[in-house]
């Protein structure tokens, strides 16, 4: 590690980030910190991933350091738990490089350092959180933007990194003041695509600073989204065993459990989510529904799980 490189000090899933590239997605951290807990780096990868990978890999695995090729963009390395390097195509985007290393990369990070990430987004209702988890297209993110615009707070979009306190009650650790959001849901909740840095095709960065929570809060309850073709919306509450293939089957990038050898971990820390909180099915219709009539459903949902809980 170059002492002269020029870093800077950001904070992102309770984790003190030094930087050598620039990540405005992030919030700044403490401007003199004597040791981060995570470095992000530029290094040339190119001979390491030749000498490591097969023709047609896009990822290769060698103990506890992942590399990634993602054709195009960058290749990435992340090992310990604590570095991240990354190598950037010539030509390459900048907000798509750091897609990619704030995605994938932070969820096999987080792997390492035996924090469970979820894929989906999660809010903050009644103090509590509340994870959105669903296959790509479900709504996850549409879903909490228009909780954003009902004034709840933002934890997380894409990744939710869940730990658990001294009590062994799940945690969910705040990430990044930021969303991402497909054209067709920038429409459907009234906003300006023009506004916003375009990703890639017709998803775009959405900042959300004034709507983001920093502290880390409980997990309350997982809202698995689904398609179905039906008339009406269907919330079915979700009940003993059934809870830990929902969990597995939502974890971020999920095929690293078995690759990184977690799955006993893994497994442990799906009962200990499962065991303390609510988890729900809401299987919704392909058309004639609205963002708001499914917000309305799991607020009430909430209330009445709460009214149930007291009774």
């Amino acid at each position: 590690m170059n002492p002269a490189v020029k870093r800077t000090i950001y904070r992102a899933f309770g984790l003190t980030i030094a930087s050598e590239i620039a990540l405005p997605e992030l919030l700044l951290g403490p401007e003199q910190a004597c040791e981060a807990d995570v470095y992000f780096e530029k290094e040339d990868l190119r001979q390491a991933w030749n000498e490591r990978s097969g023709s047609d890999d896009y990822y290769a695995l060698d103990g506890d350091e992942l590399m990634l090729n993602i054709e195009g963009t960058a290749i990435y390395r992340v090992r310990g738990g604590n570095r991240i390097a990354v190598s950037p195509t010539i030509g390459a985007e900048d907000p798509v490089v750091r897609l990619y290393l704030l995605g994938t990369c932070m969820g096999a990070l987080l792997f390492q350092r035996k924090l469970m990430p979820l894929h989906g987004s999660a809010v903050v209702i009644n103090g509590k959180a509340y994870a959105f988890v669903g296959d790509s297209g479900a709504g996850k993110s549409t879903l909490a933007a228009a909780f954003l615009k009902r004034g709840y707070t933002l934890l997380t979009d894409d990744v939710i990194a869940v730990t658990f306190n001294r009590d062994r009650i799940p945690v969910v650790i705040p990430s990044y003041p930021q969303q991402k959001l497909w054209q067709e849901s920038i429409d459907k909740l009234g906003m300006q695509s023009d506004r916003y840095v375009p990703l890639y095709e017709t998803k775009y960065a959405i900042p959300v600073a004034s709507m983001f929570c920093k502290e880390p809060v409980p997990l309350a309850g997982i809202f698995e989204l689904a398609k179905a073709d039906r008339k009406e919306t269907e919330f079915r509450h979700l009940q003993g065993l059934e809870r830990l293939p929902t969990i597995r089957y939502h974890t971020y990038r999920q095929f690293l459990i078995a690759q990184l050898g977690l799955e006993q971990w893994h497994f442990a820390a799906s009962v200990s989510i499962a065991d303390r909180i609510d988890m729900y099915q809401l299987r919704r219709p392909t058309e004639g529904f609205t963002v708001d009539d499914l917000v309305s459903r799991i607020l009430n949902t909430i209330d009445e799980g709460k009214r149930i809980s007291h009774g």
